[in-house]
């Protein structure tokens, strides 16, 4: 039997050659940390709406990822999770092939910015469609960066297994999604010409999208409807020129649906300038009111105010 004490004297002299360079010695294995959904459990879940499209998987042991479509933007991309785990900075977001097909190759997709905020990974458009379709061809997106307290990396893949029929009703919801959100609306302006009342068809497009949107949301309570004039004139025409642009854009949305008692129509002349340049005082802006909101705590400071848009 070999003791304990010859392997104390190998051990010793082999760290002794590797010193004098005469060997060296085996590397450890690096370790990696994968996080994903196995066959068994992997799901994605669709939540529909006519404000937003979303496909939501959970990853076992990380957290979520999120394919995220908003109405008036572009699709999104997101890994969200309660723990830390991959270190801040740069890692690689790759399209795999699942074990069961072997012999396929990988299609890098490029570097991804990883941070430490729960969002850690956060993708726009072109990214996020990369890993769509990747899925709906088989494969597994796999974001690869090194862990948070060692060098390990750590790898997060999102499982194509039951993604196909949640994809195929997240195409149909996009068709259905409204043309603007929410944040896109809620302050919108129409500028006019010197002396001008008259709406163009870009303001009317935008005023049109406006309706679209207050009729679809039941929690917009109120729309602010605010005139505004340049500094140049007197003060009583620049009055009663606001009060036009104000009315003609309130009319104009009577027209298309919105009920007049949601409506409170306001004039205020070159009281509240927003810059130096008369042309961008020349405005008529609409704010949107949902429930809850405290108006009151708004003032016409003619930057970020309700009477600004």
């Amino acid at each position: 039997m070999v003791s304990p004490n010859w392997f104390f004297r190998q051990s010793r002299l082999l760290k002794l050659l590797a010193t004098a360079g005469l060997m060296s010695l085996p590397s450890a294995p690096v370790l990696s940390s994968s996080y994903g959904a196995g066959i068994e459990n992997s799901q994605w879940y669709l939540s529909e709406s006519v404000f937003e499209c979303s496909l939501v998987h959970e990853v076992p042991g990380f957290g979520r990822a999120v394919l995220r479509h908003r109405a008036g933007e572009d699709l999104r991309f997101y890994l969200e999770s309660d723990l830390s785990v991959m270190r801040p900075g740069q890692g690689q977001l790759v399209v795999e092939a699942p074990p069961w097909r072997p012999g396929v190759p990988p299609s890098p997709i490029g570097a991804v910015q990883v941070t430490d905020s729960p969002r850690s990974v956060n993708l726009g458009n072109r990214e996020a469609v990369l890993i769509a379709q990747g899925l709906s061809r088989g494969m597994q997106p796999t974001v690869t960066r090194a862990a948070v307290y060692s060098g390990q990396p750590v790898r997060v893949q999102l499982s194509n297994v039951n993604f196909s029929g949640p994809y195929a009703g997240y195409r149909e919801c996009v068709a259905s999604l409204l043309p603007v959100n929410f944040d896109q609306v809620r302050r919108s302006r129409v500028p006019f010409a010197s002396g001008s009342t008259s709406l163009s068809q870009a303001d009317m497009n935008l005023l049109d999208n406006i309706v679209t949107y207050v009729m679809a949301d039941s929690t917009v309570e109120r729309i602010f409807v605010d005139g505004h004039s340049d500094s140049i004139g007197s003060r009583i025409d620049n009055r009663a020129l606001s009060e036009e642009r104000a009315n003609v854009v309130a009319e104009y949305l009577k027209s298309r649906g919105i009920d007049e008692t949601m409506l409170t129509v306001r004039a205020h002349g070159d009281q509240y300038p927003v810059s130096r340049r008369p042309a961008d005082n020349r405005r008529t802006t609409i704010r949107l009111q949902r429930q809850g909101e405290r108006p009151e705590l708004l003032q016409a400071n003619g930057m970020g105010s309700e009477f600004s848009g």
